[in-house]
């Protein structure tokens, strides 16, 4: 019995009032909906209010009468029509694309592998396997940044060093420096994606396997044709949910090169986070007009993905 149906039961018993009784399930959601509204809902609203006003925490002056003053769409204006914004927008969205085909990639490689016939050891491999997730995000970007470092005997340059090679400026050439992003992007997102793909390759029957082999069908031609389309849905899912969070990605290139060399790498949230904190002197409004465009493209981005996947069919129908 639900905890609902269980209170609602208790309810009765104590001959409450009636409108108690037929409104138990408001009151049980009550105290999520004010946390909400105090941590999500709330901030949402202030950022939006702060995007039509020119916001600074300079004195007033006689020309602008308080450290905000309404402008309108102004700041729309000034970051839509800003070479950076784009710069950040294009780099952000290629970030996303790259790092969550590699994430996939690597993620169902890995699963596959943990659940193969012929390994030993799966459960302490798979423990292993999601050691990333429990560590903080901040000390695994910083390890990672210090084995991209540019100097010649970091352990990336060592290694390359070791074969043969030239040192490598990580940190200060545009493309290598997005390469290590998406490096560290997918050793921070991958035990999620495997841990989606474990539990949907052990709901794939393996009769399928079977008569596949039976008809003469390789591994490949077993993966490509059973395999892939029984855990689309919730690989997909997966790659939703991993690519949203790089749509947000800040520490990376915070603490890798500060969006670096010269803010070509610089990702939305980054930039968003320069506009307010870094540049002198702060623009509290165009910061918030940033935050709410990409708060608009997460969203129109999660449901275009959700509708197109189909992945809620079936929810409103149970």
């Amino acid at each position: 019995m639900s905890t609902a149906n269980r209170i609602a039961r208790r309810a009765r018993q104590y001959d409450l009032p009636v409108q108690v009784r037929e409104n138990v399930g408001l009151f049980l959601v009550l105290p999520g909906l004010f946390l909400f509204s105090a941590f999500m809902f709330y901030p949402i609203l202030y950022l939006l209010y702060l995007s039509f006003m020119r916001a600074t925490n300079a004195p007033p002056t006689s020309i602008h009468q308080g450290n905000e003053q309404f402008i309108g769409l102004e700041n729309y204006v000034t970051i839509l029509s800003d070479p950076n914004f784009w710069n950040s927008m294009g780099v952000t969205w290629l970030f996303v694309a790259t790092s969550v085909a590699l994430k996939l990639a690597f993620g169902i490689a890995v699963a596959l592998v943990l659940t193969g016939d012929r390994v030993r050891g799966q459960r302490v491999m798979r423990s292993l396997v999601i050691l990333p997730m429990g560590l903080p995000a901040v000390f695994s970007i910083t390890v990672w940044s210090k084995i991209f470092d540019n100097a010649r005997y970091s352990l990336s340059n060592k290694l390359l060093l070791e074969l043969g090679l030239d040192k490598a400026n990580w940190m200060t050439e545009r493309w290598l420096a997005f390469l290590t992003y998406n490096v560290t992007e997918v050793w921070l997102a991958y035990p999620f994606i495997v841990i989606i793909t474990v539990s949907a390759l052990q709901d794939v029957p393996e009769d399928l396997h079977d008569a596949a082999r039976v008809d003469g069908a390789g591994y490949f031609a077993r993966f490509r044709h059973v395999t892939l389309p029984a855990i689309k849905r919730p690989v997909m899912f997966g790659g939703i949910l991993t690519a949203a969070a790089s749509f947000q990605q800040f520490l990376i290139p915070f603490i890798f090169n500060d969006g670096g060399p010269s803010g070509t790498n610089s990702l939305l949230i980054h930039y968003g986070y320069n506009e307010a904190f870094v540049d002198t002197p702060p623009h509290y409004g165009r910061a918030a007009s940033i935050m709410m465009l990409t708060l608009l493209f997460i969203g129109a981005f999660m449901w275009l993905n959700v509708k197109k996947g189909k992945l809620a069919d079936g929810v409103g129908d149970r």
